[in-house]
């Protein structure tokens, strides 16, 4: 299971990595994408809105199942990427793929970053998910 030391982790196997100050960018981690199986569908609709920490901002489907995705930290949604997009790119599957890089789901402009403080470090999440 590929899972990098440089990010931070949720629970629900979100993924979040910090570039230029305040802007992370999140997307779900390779336990979460080998246990969905093959993505089909991405649903982001929360572009512009201010999401708090742990409120839903968009759903996976899966062949099997669909999935929400829980913000891992409060802010303003900037970006959808836009090859996840149906109308765009219609490429879910690199959420398969690549989960790490070109599989990134959104950009947020953080409202807190202190709140990273609350995510799990590389070695907490692997011992989540042993």
């Amino acid at each position: 299971m590929n899972t990098p030391e440089n990010l931070k982790y949720t629970k629900e196997h979100e993924w979040v990595r910090v570039e230029e100050g305040d802007i992370a960018v999140i997307g779900i981690t390779d336990f979460a994408q080998s246990e969905l199986g093959e993505i089909v569908y991405v649903e982001i609709d929360t572009v512009g809105d201010t999401i708090a920490k742990d409120e839903v901002f968009g759903t996976v489907e899966a062949v099997k199942t669909t999935s929400e995705l829980y913000m891992p930290l409060s802010g303003e949604v900037l970006e959808f990427n836009a090859k996840l997009d149906e109308n765009e790119g219609d490429q879910p599957d690199l959420l398969n793929s690549d989960p790490y890089g070109e599989g990134w789901i959104v950009k947020v402009k953080l409202s807190d970053p202190a709140e990273l403080e609350g995510l799990l470090d590389h070695e907490a999440y692997m011992a989540m998910v042993s």
